[in-house]
């Protein structure tokens, strides 16, 4: 069932309890078969762009007077990428360190909370242009008519963050110009061409092998049809 919905209000810069934990909690095989396929998929999207970085768990910090403060996505995209080759963190008070174009949390069993109510916030105060929340197994809050299985957040042409979809999907994403279904029962998300989800982005193994099993199929045509001209 889709749901649409708008949510806006103000964020501060930074807030306590924002700050980056130096701990590294242990993900769910769920958590983590969603997050690589999506980083996957996306990696394959930006070889046909170029200029466009895709990350895992990168730090991302905006406030110069208050560095600690930040937020780690499952998944970001960037472009431009920061310069540096060995890059820890973005921080985007430095010359060539932008806010993510796209962020994307898979939501935790052990704390969906930090999903559903802090994420979204923090995005807003990074600048972060759009947010991508996917709860693959229904852990989130009841509040605000949740859990959703896809929630987007986007920046609007007034710079307000906002939710522009809430539920069980497809959901359309204007940052990728494609729309975002469910897969496997649910338990993974993926981007396609069609609200249906029959044109699938693939990733860059799918896209081989499908280029693959093409050759393959045109060789056995050819071969049929010599053999048709020889009889």
């Amino acid at each position: 069932m889709q749901r649409d919905a708008q949510v806006l209000y103000r964020v501060p810069r930074s807030r306590r309890g924002w700050e980056l934990s130096e701990e590294t909690m242990p993900e769910s095989v769920v958590h983590d078969a969603a997050v690589e396929l999506l980083k996957a998929i996306l990696a394959w999207w930006a070889s046909q762009r170029g200029n466009v970085q895709i990350a895992r768990n990168l730090a991302i910090r905006w406030d110069e007077d208050a560095p600690s403060v930040g937020v780690d996505p499952d998944v970001s995209v960037l472009s431009p990428p920061p310069p540096e080759r060995d890059l820890r963190s973005v921080r985007t008070w430095i010359a060539g360190h932008s806010p993510p174009l796209l962020a994307i949390e898979v939501v935790s069993e052990t704390n969906p909370h930090e999903d559903y109510v802090i994420a979204p916030d923090k995005y807003a105060a990074s600048g972060t242009r759009e947010l991508w929340i996917f709860d693959p197994l229904l852990a989130g809050p009841n509040s605000h008519g949740g859990p959703f299985r896809i929630q987007v957040w986007l920046r609007d042409a007034q710079g307000s963050f906002v939710r522009s979809y809430a539920g069980d999907g497809p959901a359309r994403s204007e940052l990728v110009a494609a729309h975002l279904v469910t897969a496997d029962e649910g338990r993974k998300l993926r981007i396609a061409d069609d609200p249906l989800g029959t044109r699938l982005w693939p990733t860059a193994e799918e896209a081989e092998r499908a280029a693959k099993e093409e050759a393959l199929l045109r060789i056995a045509a050819l071969e049929a049809a010599r053999r048709n001209d020889r009889g």
